[in-house]
């Protein structure tokens, strides 16, 4: 679905990544001026690297030994940037319809509604833009890219250019996004929260214009070194899981994890699909013995794996629960009090709540 082998250097930065991926949904994740947008923009056909191949959507957009160059306009890719760059002389209608002068099919009435509904724009169709919050503006711009008929989706971080609040409003739209569409979509952040709540499948971390790590995003989580200080303190793990029930009652859905249960606010996905579910490391609390008596629904029982110090207060703790491995972080002093040991039969609480915000992406199979 995606191959890329391309080397360029642009003034003193040198790129040369290589990398496959057939995940629907490709996590680009590195720190600033790793190469990211670098070779984003040569997915798109804005930049004509030195020499390589490209493919995209089993498609060969570029390849030197073959003198193949197909030109940007002609690649039927959506590219989404950090500022979302509308026109501020349009209003939205325009702005969306604007997209679809370069659909090389053009999308029908229908499928403009679909859009507009996915997005909850519709009652900005008549506004100009530049009365429009960031986070408005940036739905349009998706909603622009959606409308020009795209192979593939590139999203070269979408919600950096947002404050807290507006990239909370955001957020949701691109996770519906990534799940209602069938479109393949390059995901590109250097926040490891934005990435685990789409790209919880496949992730390609760049460094200094390499790849550093290409593979799955359960592995790469566990790769600390690939994830910096403070993003690694708190990356947890994930669990895949499959839909057992849903409960109309309250409002929850009952996963089955290894034959134990995990209950979170309801899933929107049929019993019987596997799924990933994301749990942080500081949303884990421990106990020797099974809890009785705590609001918490969710413990599942499992071995520490290893602890490992991390500072002069924390301690991470690795379980394995069944053929996965969940972590979670505590203090120091709550390790010593708990006298943790390699090898001892753990309990892990985990709050529903602490579940909630997952993108839920329907997985082929465990």
């Amino acid at each position: 679905m995606l191959s890329i082998d391309v080397a360029h250097r642009i003034g003193d930065f040198s790129l040369d990544c290589r990398f496959d991926s057939d995940a629907r949904v490709t996590g680009l994740f590195g720190p600033s001026g790793a190469g990211k947008s670098t070779l984003l923009r040569i997915m798109a056909g804005l930049i004509r690297p030195e020499r390589g191949r490209v493919e995209l959507a089993g498609r060969c957009v570029f390849d030197s030994a073959r003198n193949i160059h197909v030109p940007a306009h002609r690649r039927r890719i959506g590219y989404v940037f950090q500022q979302a760059r509308l026109f501020t002389h349009l209003n939205v209608r325009h702005n969306l319809r604007y997209g679809a002068w370069f659909a090389r099919d053009k999308p029908d009435a229908e499928r403009f509604d679909q859009v507009v509904d996915m997005l909850d724009i519709g009652p900005l169709l008549g506004r100009r833009v530049a009365g429009l919050s960031g986070g408005e503006q940036q739905r349009i711009a998706i909603g622009r890219a959606l409308l020009s008929n795209p192979a593939m989706l590139l999203l070269d971080e979408p919600l950096a250019s947002l404050d807290a609040a507006r990239k909370q409003e955001v957020l949701p739209y691109v996770e519906r996004l990534s799940v209602e569409t069938q479109l393949p979509i390059v995901f590109v952040s250097h926040q490891l929260d934005e990435l685990l709540r789409l790209a919880n499948r496949q992730v390609v971390a760049v460094r200094d214009g390499r790849v550093a790590y290409c593979g799955a995003t359960a592995e790469f989580l566990a790769r600390p070194e690939l994830l910096g200080a403070d993003q690694a303190r708190d990356a947890g793990a994930l669990l895949r899981v499959r839909v057992r029930e849903h409960q109309q009652a309250d409002g929850l859905s009952e996963l089955d994890c290894g034959g134990q249960s995990l209950f979170v606010p309801r899933v929107d996905q049929a019993p019987g699909s596997a799924v990933t579910v994301h749990v942080r490391a500081r949303d884990v609390m421990l106990a020797r013995e099974r809890p009785q008596g705590i609001s918490a629904l969710n413990i599942l029982s499992g071995t520490i794996e290893s602890l490992v110090a991390d500072g002069d207060y924390a301690v991470n703790v690795l379980i394995g629960v069944g053929d996965q491995r969940l972590e979670a972080r505590v203090t120091r002093r709550s390790a010593e009090h708990l006298e943790l040991a390699v090898g001892q039969p753990i309990h892990s609480v985990i709050k529903s709540l602490a579940l909630a915000e997952q993108a839920w992406e329907r997985l082929g199979g465990l």
